[in-house]
């Protein structure tokens, strides 16, 4: 039985999957009879290389192939022998069973040495040539630089850093690249016409997703699945070879969180959880998806260079979605989702941190909205101390006339430090523990518009740098100082925070009777208000 790929095999250029960055340089100099002596071909496996060469060497030997064109006749008496294998003067070899240098001297340079016996060009396609020896490549070396008139050696590989410079430097490369989702359905879609085979283009889609950029692997599992379903292939069927995509599942997601519907993306979770999904696979590809919404946002051409190719049918949902995303929203929802990546595989209920990420996204992205009016997004603070919902109205009373971003403020860092009570007793009114953190940082110098705070730990830094946190800040710092601030979290291991400097804008209440604390409990007191910010009150 002949396999597909094996009988879809492309017979000239045109029929090529992708490539095209290598088919044109390999026309024109077919076309202008100017051929090297040696080519190099690299890339992944299973992306034309060797299908090239063939058609290469077929191209170049034909007996009436037009000036004009590059493709071979397909005709002919030498097209016919290359189509079928059975051309003495194209000579393939497998470096990978024949790596010794005795095998080289005796299937290469001494076969180099004798004329074509029917072709105008004698062809050495060499696959995998980087399983050559040292003493191999050495001896291959003088016949690659020198070799005869009507000699042509095209070395295919996979690895090509394992092939020696010196090899290289005599040989004219080209790098393949995989096979686009794009590119394969195209090819899946003539097999299946040639076939008389009736498949829906999402699951040709699906195929070409799976095979990841691998025509030959495509090419496979389409065989496979029409030898289970036989003239019309359903989705089932398909099912039964395909392993699962939840592509649809991730856009499905991705919906509810837009529409801030907890619930929803919550049973999504839970029944891919009873259809046995892997959810560490189902975040993965949420990111991969999120990253090219992302990419789409800052610039359309990124998308096609560096994203995921997914086929037009997730596309026109992708960019369905898009309509509906910031770029800030997009990095966000990234973050998010790869700290959630990071958690499920410790969790000990393991879709836990999914669905407490998904409640966070729709329940926060309100709160942060009416309380600051505040783009899109979400806060990855305390699951319990909310932020304090201030109406808009009193936020708009309170907000001083905006100088220029890009001006700088005039204050120095004395003014700064005279209003730091005004801007603790402010944002209290907004996150009461946001307020106790602040006071055990230290505000540094202002550079710009831009505001240095000191915190002693890291746990401290990390939640003021959390996206809605810092907004509660910024804005409190435009109400205080009058002109938009900006601030930037660092950590000083050495800080030391005066007892002085944890304010309160309730004073501190201390039972009469109380005698001064002495010895390690003293100590352990002190420490304690230096770090949390608290008060005696018994």
């Amino acid at each position: 039985m002949v396999t597909l790929y094996r009988k879809y095999r492309p017979q000239n250029f045109t029929e090529v999957v992708g490539q095209n960055h290598i088919k044109v340089t390999l026309e024109q100099e077919i076309k202008t009879g100017k051929i090297a002596h040696a080519y190099l071909f690299c890339g992944p496996r299973a992306v034309g290389k060797t299908t090239l060469a063939r058609v290469f060497a077929k191209s170049i030997n034909c007996e009436k192939r037009k000036n004009d064109s590059a493709d071979p006749c397909n005709a002919c008496l030498s097209c016919q022998e290359i189509t079928e294998g059975r051309a003495l003067d194209i000579i393939e070899i497998d470096a990978a069973s024949n790596t010794g240098v005795d095998n080289v001297r005796d299937n290469i340079i001494a076969s180099a040495r004798v004329a074509p016996s029917k072709s105008k060009y004698k062809v050495f396609i060499i696959d995998e040539v980087h399983m050559l020896s040292t003493q191999a490549f050495n001896a291959l070396l003088k016949v690659i630089e020198e070799p005869p008139a009507n000699v042509i050696f095209i070395l295919c590989t996979t690895e090509a850093h394992k092939v020696p410079a010196t090899i290289i430097s005599r040989c004219q490369r080209f790098d393949f690249k995989r096979i686009g989702v794009n590119d394969a359905v195209k090819k899946l879609t003539y097999i299946v016409q040639a076939e008389k085979i009736k498949i829906n283009k999402d699951i040709l889609e699906a195929i070409a997703r799976h095979a990841d950029g691998h025509m030959r692997d495509a090419e496979s599992l389409l065989g496979q699945i029409i030898a289970i379903g036989g003239a019309e292939i359903t989705r089932a069927e398909a099912d039964l070879v395909i392993p699962r995509s939840d592509l649809n599942e991730v856009i499905n997601l991705l919906e509810f969180l837009i529409k801030k519907d907890a619930a929803g993306g919550i049973r999504l979770v839970n029944k891919l959880i009873d259809d046995g999904v892997d959810l560490k696979i189902f975040v993965k590809d949420t990111i991969e998806i999120l990253r090219k919404l992302m990419l789409a946002k800052i610039s359309p051409g990124l998308t096609n260079k560096l994203s995921l190719e997914l086929g037009e049918t997730f596309e026109l949902k992708i960019n369905k979605i898009g309509q509906d995303l910031t770029v800030e929203l997009s990095l966000k929802l990234l973050e998010k989702f790869i700290k959630v990546l990071n958690e499920i595989k410790t969790d000990f209920i393991q879709q836990l941190a999914l669905e407490m990420a998904i409640a966070e996204i729709c329940t926060a992205t309100a709160a942060v909205k009416s309380s600051l009016g505040a783009a899109p997004g979400f806060t990855g603070g305390s699951r319990f101390n909310q932020p304090k919902v201030v109406p808009p109205a009193a936020v708009k009373a309170e907000m001083p006339k905006p100088t220029a971003m890009g001006e700088p403020i005039s204050l120095t860092d004395s003014q700064v430090q005279e209003k730091w009570n005004e801007v603790l007793a402010k944002v209290k009114q907004y996150n009461h523990s946001l307020s106790f953190i602040l006071r055990v940082c230290q505000p540094r110098n202002l550079s710009g518009n831009q505001l240095c705070l000191a915190f002693k730990y890291k746990f401290h830094k990390d939640r003021v740098s959390e996206i809605a946190i810092k907004n509660i800040i910024e804005k409190v710092l435009h109400q205080v100082y009058g002109a938009p601030v900006t601030i930037e979290a660092v950590i000083d291991e050495n800080l030391e925070v005066a007892p002085s400097k944890l304010v309160s804008d309730e004073p501190v209440v201390v039972k009469k009777e109380a005698e001064p604390e002495q010895g390690e409990q003293g100590n352990m007191i002190d420490n304690l208000l230096k770090t949390f910010g608290g008060k005696v009150v018994s």
